[in-house]
């Protein structure tokens, strides 16, 4: 329980906020406090599988960096990603100021919803293109020995020897939407254009560790420094990120009050820190060694929904739910398989 301590204060905190802001805004206590609640809880629900692939970077960080990414890094996802970051979206879609947009997200939040939802496509195509690499990395990671659907993941996981394998599928993939979707052709190009930038920051942020491994120590000193030090920390803020773009846009549904909006999903982002940080502390991923997995077939889902998303509304329950399915497959995979291992 005491990993959640501080998510609970921040709880409070965060619910408090939103009642004094709704009582002033003509809101109302009562109903800003729910709302806040509930994006908190949708937030949690949408990345379970988040927090399990953080664990699985955070466990081989250093000290240092872990609680730099518990602390600087929790601001960094409230304000930054949750209420800056989409402001700068509308700012460019729009061509207006921050401070004007700023102010047209505290007074004519209908407006702004308008706005940021029109840049949906370039959002998802974007956050999409990232978590799918996220996913071919882990899918054809060659090195990896234990695999949860046995010998399709292995001989899978055998095309990893060939390099950039995910790249080249990921470009394919986009390739795919730029082609096929039925979208006009303004559209079609920002999903191009935008979905080229994530497979950029993926490669970018994944070379990083590169500069961080002594050269005279090969491979495994470079698998070690991908991990760790500011090359980790900035591979789980752009993860983190990529998860978050459809949590805000999806949380206008519930809500057009951005500071409300924040604070909720603030309260989310707050318990998954904390989830993340039980599971490396508790060795939760050692005892469950199927979870990773489970939590990367999840991540492959919410790429496709989120590029699929592009054309069709999916409703923000049923990506939750598949998260939650995968995750609960991957623990029931790894309790029978001690069970075997201990027999």
């Amino acid at each position: 329980m005491k990993h959640f301590r501080l998510s609970f204060v921040v709880t409070v905190v965060c619910l408090l906020l939103a009642g004094i802001w709704g009582a002033r805004n003509g809101m109302g206590v009562a109903p800003a406090v729910l709302i806040a609640a509930v994006l908190g809880v949708l937030e949690v629900s949408l990345s379970f599988d988040n927090a399990v692939v953080n664990a699985s970077v955070l466990k081989e960080m250093e000290a240092k960096w872990q609680q730099i990414f518990l602390t600087v890094g929790i601001l960094i996802a409230v304000f930054g990603m949750r209420l800056i970051f989409p402001i700068a979206i509308v700012a460019v879609a729009t061509g207006l100021g921050f401070g004007d947009v700023a102010a047209m997200a505290l007074e004519r939040p209908e407006e702004y919803s308008r706005h940021l939802g029109g840049a949906h496509a370039g959002i998802a195509a974007f956050g999409g293109m990232f978590l799918l690499l996220v996913f071919f990395a882990f899918l054809f990671d060659d090195d990896r020995e234990l695999h949860w659907l046995g010998k399709a993941e292995e001989k899978l996981a055998r095309m990893g020897k060939l390099e950039s394998i995910e790249v080249m599928l990921a470009l394919l993939t986009l390739f795919g939407c730029y082609l096929w979707m039925p979208l006009d052709d303004a559209t079609r190009l920002t999903v191009l254009s935008a979905g080229v930038a994530g497979v950029i920051l993926f490669i970018a942020v994944s070379s990083l560790d590169s500069l961080f491994a002594p050269e005279s120590e090969g491979a495994a000193a470079v698998a070690t420094a991908k991990r760790s030090g500011i090359a980790g920390f900035l591979y789980l803020e752009v993860l983190d990120a990529s998860f978050s773009f459809d949590g805000v846009i999806g949380a206008f549904a519930i809500t057009r009050d951005v500071v409300v909006i924040m604070l909720g999903l603030g309260i989310g982002a707050m318990f998954v820190r904390s989830l993340t940080v039980y599971l490396v502390r508790k060795g939760t991923l050692d005892q469950y060694v199927f979870l990773e997995h489970g939590a990367h077939y999840a991540i492959g889902s919410l790429a496709v929904i989120m590029l699929a998303g592009i054309v069709m509304h999916i409703p923000e329950a049923v990506t939750g739910l598949i998260g939650v399915a995968f995750i609960a497959l991957a623990l029931v995979s790894s309790v029978r398989y001690r069970k075997k291992k201990g027999r």
